[in-house]
């Protein structure tokens, strides 16, 4: 999996400096806790960020993002982003071992609601308050999957939506409803790893509000992992993080 066009800084950055490749810095400074603005402007604080970040990394501490700079900054990202290491047969445990790659390097937002780095990279470089982010997480953990795969699996193909995915997955005919389960039809040994889950909205038995990737099934709950959520669950939180959740009003995707 590519690492986003974004990171295509020219070099060197420095103080004086503006824009959005400025602003990219700050944002990886404040995911690396040498939090400054993101303002865009390199100024005093930026170039100390910068010097703080570079003594931490054991850098040559020049307040300049140089090449080996940035490339410290973004490591977590090109990490998150590298082929699968995984000798995983499945393309559901390919998913999850996608899944465990980037959990290990803890995207979370950074900005702003719905913004960031790692935002963009699960929104297709966009991010902002409209880009809840949980099924483009879910989406991009597909797509590395497939990447790895000798043959393409027959899947769904992702989107940025919730409802969408449920779409597609209806239109394959993986999608697994609540009730299913409940009446015994499909039971929860039947899916395994990799499964992918849709929370439904308490307003509408068609409307899908948050999604993950299932770790395990256990007989009264199952682990997750998880986009745009936070250790309460919530559908708007600002990290990927791994979840324990009960079974009551989700629906699934069997992949």
């Amino acid at each position: 999996m590519k690492v986003p066009t974004e990171y295509s800084i020219l070099l060197p950055v420095k103080r004086g400096m503006k824009g959005r490749d400025v602003r990219v810095i700050q944002e990886w400074l404040c995911l690396h806790d040498c939090k400054t603005a993101t303002d865009s402007d390199y100024g005093a604080a930026t170039e100390a960020a910068v010097r703080k970040f570079q003594t931490k990394s054991k850098l040559l501490q020049t307040g300049v993002v140089d090449e080996l700079t940035l490339r410290a900054l973004i490591a977590p990202i090109t990490r998150a982003c590298r082929a699968l290491e995984t000798t995983a047969e499945t393309f559901s445990q390919r998913v999850v071992s996608a899944g465990r790659q980037h959990l290990k390097e803890h995207p979370v937002e950074v900005g702003g609601a719905n913004r960031g780095p790692w935002v963009r990279l699960y929104c297709g470089g966009k991010d902002g308050e409209a880009y809840a982010w949980c099924a483009g997480f879910v989406s991009t953990l597909l797509a590395q999957a497939q990447e790895s795969m000798k043959k393409k699996a027959d899947t769904i193909s992702g989107s940025l939506s919730c409802d969408e995915l449920a779409k597609q997955a209806k239109a394959k005919g993986t999608f697994v409803p609540e009730q299913a389960l409940k009446n015994g039809i499909v039971k929860y040994s039947d899916m395994g790893p990799g499964t992918i889950f849709l929370k439904r909205s308490a307003k509408s038995a068609t409307d899908w509000i948050h999604t993950g990737i299932v770790l395990a099934f256990h007989p009264e709950y199952m682990e997750t992992i998880e986009g745009n959520t936070n250790d309460a669950g919530d559908r708007e939180g600002y990290e990927v993080c791994r979840r324990i959740r009960g079974f009551a009003g989700i629906d699934y995707i069997k992949l």
